[in-house]
């Protein structure tokens, strides 16, 4: 694996210094998705060319799950996944759980978020919360809660994009089998969750960030404080700032 690759984690970003390197399970993960990005770029794009059907960009999907992201496609990708109504594309299982339901879509076929709602409706049926979106060069993952909510979209990837291909190794990471079993697929829902607009109005006000802006603004205005000045600055952010609507 190159080297660099294990540096910069571009899509959360964090950074791993030299002193600090990754685990060696997640440097090995890592390298298994660049690897598999490089050969399933030819036949992805002979999919793409030659407007391959849904059958066709089920078998790549099924090998990458596999050969990519680490799952065992005999035990842990189960072919035309059956509810209790109805059958989805597949069920993705870490060991004899279930924990997302994926729905696939030919590889010409643009994603859109309503094609979901059969594997949402689903996955409320079965305890299932996350579900996996793909036609084979786009990857998205969302996590519903209900049937009733819009999912949310945790993360997105264009196998063949111009992005950096660290960038799609760092995004692809979290729904690895490692990532899932490691945990890293939740902490990055707490991420998206925390970047809200009530949550992040919340930490925005925090004393930490509170005394953050207090001494950018200091440094901006060569002011030397005085009494008070943390609490101009919590009253110009909640005037000027965050929108009513997400004040406690």
């Amino acid at each position: 694996m190159d080297p660099d690759a294990t540096q910069v984690l571009t899509w959360t970003g964090e950074f791993a210094s030299p002193e600090a390197p990754l685990p060696q399970w997640e440097a090995d993960v890592r390298g298994q998705l660049h690897a598999a990005l490089e050969r399933f770029t030819g036949p992805l794009q002979d999919l793409i060319d030659r407007d391959a059907n849904e059958g066709d960009t089920r078998l790549l999907v099924t090998d990458f799950f596999s050969d990519g992201l680490g799952y065992n496609k005999y035990d842990e990708v189960t072919t035309e996944y059956r509810t209790k109504n109805e059958s989805v594309d597949y069920g993705l299982k870490v060991g004899d759980d279930v924990f997302a339901l994926v729905e696939v879509k030919r590889c010409g076929q643009d994603l859109n978020a309503r094609s979901l709602r059969p594997a949402r409706l689903s996955a409320a049926e079965e305890g299932v919360q996350w579900l996996v979106l793909t036609n084979g060069r786009n990857w998205e993952v969302y996590y519903a809660e209900t049937a009733e909510d819009s999912p949310m979209r945790i993360l997105e990837v264009d196998l063949l994009g111009d992005a950096d291909p660290k960038a799609k190794v760092d995004a692809l990471f979290h729904i690895s089998r490692a990532g899932v079993v490691s945990g890293r697929l939740d902490t990055l829902l707490k991420w998206r969750k925390a970047l809200l607009g009530a949550p992040l109005a919340e930490a925005l006000q925090s004393p930490t960030v509170l005394e953050a802006i207090r001494a950018e603004v200091r440094n901006r205005t060569e002011h030397v404080g005085h009494l008070g000045d943390l609490d101009d600055v919590l009253h110009a952010l909640r005037k000027e700032v965050i929108p009513p609507r997400l004040l406690n």
